[in-house]
């Protein structure tokens, strides 16, 4: 089962690599990688549809600067914007990718206007927005990478920690993507078995504690860029979610309409992914302690919604 087409919106390290996970995972007939830079999304979709006798997939994979070629993908996947360099926080890009997501927002409205609509660019739970306010499009078709990518450091730490396979691991984290990001330690186990049961408290503070600067700690390894392979990994597996309609379950960023007592904002919560996209949002039961974590995270993601409104009415 794939697509016939999937569009993956800006050629850099995050988008490039999605593409090539895509292509090499064979779900969808096409994939159009496009960017503003003349010749960078032609060059790395040729290089890429070149390693294809290599790896042996069928997937065509095209380069663009418009999106004329991109009319009827049914998913895009946008990691469009600039990237956080040291000492960036990911409010520090707002005004700038804001403005990219709702350039690219209209133009997949204009030729796509049934797809579906995967975030990627940072800040992630404010960049989501802007795309569904853009879009139009209903909050089952615009959906944010991010508790996927969290709940994958959290575990690959996890694994490290207590020396067992990565695939015995199940984990859940919540909330906005940054800082405030909430792990579920109650909903964390190694093959069925509560991790409260195989690490001391102070061992899964500390995990936490990492999971929450995951992101910053590869930023200041790299110096010059942000974390690619994992993030591109995280989009990709919820493509694959919906274009096999496998109804997996996901933390992503979902617009919320009353579920965990909060309305109009994006928030990392776990979705049912399917054929069309958020099929609906699981409500799991939490603690008082993870209840106004996750309520915290919801005022941090509320505050930079208003600060972008604030800088953009200013000019």
């Amino acid at each position: 089962m794939s697509a016939k087409k999937i569009t993956v919106v800006g050629a850099g390290h995050v988008g490039a690599t999605c593409s090539q996970l895509l292509s090499q995972k064979e779900l969808a007939k096409e994939v159009i990688l496009v960017d503003i830079a003349e010749g960078i999304p032609q060059g790395k979709g040729l290089d890429q549809w070149e390693s294809a006798p290599i790896e042996g997939f069928d997937s065509r994979v095209y380069g663009a600067n418009d999106y004329e070629q991109c009319v009827g993908s049914e998913i895009f996947i946008v990691t469009a914007g600039i990237a956080r360099k040291p000492g960036m926080s990911r409010d520090d890009l707002l005004k700038t990718n804001a403005h990219v997501i709702r350039s690219v927002s209209e133009e997949i409205k204009r030729v796509a206007p049934e797809s579906i609509v995967i975030i990627v660019t940072n800040p992630l739970d404010v960049m989501a927005q802007v795309a569904l306010e853009t879009t139009g499009f209903p909050r089952e078709r615009v959906i944010g990478m991010a508790g996927v990518l969290d709940t994958a450091r959290y575990r690959s730490f996890i694994a490290l920690e207590l020396d067992v396979s990565i695939e015995d691991i199940q984990a859940l984290v919540l909330g906005g993507h940054g800082d405030t990001m909430v792990p579920l330690a109650s909903y964390t186990s190694v093959s069925g078995i509560p991790l409260t049961q195989l690490m001391a408290q102070d061992r899964i503070d500390a995990l936490v504690d990492r999971t929450r600067k995951g992101g910053g700690e590869i930023v200041a390894y790299l110096k010059t860029g942000s974390a690619y392979y994992a993030p591109a990994a995280a989009a990709v597996q919820m493509a694959e979610a919906i274009v096999k309609d496998k109804r997996r379950i996901l933390p992503c960023a979902a617009w919320l309409q009353g579920e965990y007592g909060m309305s109009g904002l994006f928030l990392g919560v776990p979705c049912l992914l399917g054929a069309n996209g958020l099929e609906r949002i699981v409500e799991v039961q939490l603690d008082d302690a993870e209840q106004a974590a996750l309520k915290t995270s919801a005022e941090h993601v509320t505050s930079t919604v208003q600060a972008l409104k604030a800088i953009e009415a200013a000019g």
